[in-house]
């Protein structure tokens, strides 16, 4: 049952804006004085409320009726006075913290991918939890789990970018971390597992190819270190596709420079290829700019094909064939993040993230 809280500071029957004593007298000449930090009782004070007003609001406590005007009272002190909420503190009144645990990605990720973390972090700060992105660069997962956990975060959701063993998760978990969500390539045991199904892009792309008559495929390899969790996924999903159709796929080992897709380009002729999958949209824009400079007919000779369905796709000529990636909503994540922490989310296991199909254009 919720109450209704609306009562006046009563441990602080002087409502007077509280002031902080003038250090001047007893500092030394050259030294700049402290200042003094500001505390849920000055708040109190200054919005005319009860210190457990101060905490109802700012911790923004759903059980507890209090009116708008209060509200916006008490947080119009808290920024007069430039007072925040002490973290550890919270956590120790509730039991728990309310931050999540996000492990920078070490490799380049695309708009598509970016778009999808930022919605998953607004969602999570509209759930009222705050997201911490943390480097573990170089760190082995059991290390790493140590790291995540000396922040006694709620919940930790990795990105795979450090493998999440189960060593690692009963670290996390003996720690108070209620949740451990991971979003990668594979299952890892003791989480709720987002699955994304990287060879399901090769495979969607190398089908539409075959389907087109094109038997000759090369499939672009990414250069830049990191990008082989997805690259060789895609590689091995288009390679089965098209080995089942009676076609052939060609790896193309590419950096994202001109200079390479120029080289690449110009060796063209001699590889024999009448298809190519780009990888994803910016490799594949990337390559096909660098085919039409060498005189190369797209889709005529080679056709090209993407993955991402990038909006600038649509705006080359011609329009560029891909392979749309289907996530599911950052809010859906956020929601399992919170059905987790709460405990129920029920038994973790494998959870699909994406779904692809292609998206046929003038460049195939």
């Amino acid at each position: 049952m919720s109450q209704s809280i609306e009562q006046p500071a009563d441990h602080a029957p002087d409502r007077a804006p509280h002031r902080a004593p003038d250090p001047s007298s007893d500092r030394a000449p050259d030294r700049t004085p402290a200042r003094a930090v500001p505390t849920s009782a000055d708040v109190a004070r200054l919005a005319g409320v009860s210190r457990a007003t101060v905490s109802y609001v700012l911790n923004n406590t759903s059980a507890v009726r209090i009116s708008e005007p209060t509200r916006e009272r008490v947080r119009e002190a808290a920024r007069e006075l430039g007072y925040v909420p002490h973290a550890a503190a919270r956590t120790l009144r509730a039991g728990h913290s309310r931050l999540v645990l996000l492990p920078t990605a070490h490799v380049p990720v695309g708009p598509l991918y970016s778009r999808f973390f930022n919605d998953l972090q607004w969602a999570l700060r509209r759930l009222d939890y705050t997201v911490v992105q943390y480097g573990s660069v170089g760190l082995a997962p059991e290390d790493a789990a140590r790291a995540w956990a000396e922040l006694r975060p709620a919940a930790v959701v990795s990105t795979g970018e450090v493998e999440v063993t189960p060593g690692a998760v009963e670290i996390l978990r003996r720690s108070g971390v209620k949740a451990v969500i991971t979003v990668g390539s594979r299952d890892a045991e003791g989480t709720h597992s987002l699955v994304l199904d990287q060879p399901g892009v090769g495979r969607v792309a190398a089908e539409h190819l075959v389907a087109t008559g094109r038997r000759r495929i090369g499939v672009v390899v990414p250069e830049e270190p990191g990008l082989g969790t997805f690259s060789g996924p895609r590689l091995d999903g288009a390679r089965r596709a098209a080995e089942a159709a009676g076609a052939t796929v060609v790896p193309l080992p590419l950096a994202y420079t001109e200079e390479s897709a120029g080289a690449l380009a110009a060796r063209w002729p001699e590889l024999g290829l009448d298809a190519v999958f780009g990888y994803n949209d910016e490799y594949a824009m990337l390559l096909m700019r660098a085919l039409q400079d060498a005189g190369v007919d797209v889709p005529g000779e080679t056709a090209v094909v993407g993955a991402d369905d990038l909006l600038l796709g649509r705006l080359l000529r011609p329009r560029l064939t891909t392979v749309r990636i289907d996530l599911i909503p950052g809010g859906e994540l956020a929601a399992l993040v919170d059905d987790a922490v709460n405990g129920t989310a029920g038994e973790t296991g494998n959870r699909p993230l994406l779904d692809s199909r292609i998206i046929p254009r003038e460049s195939s």
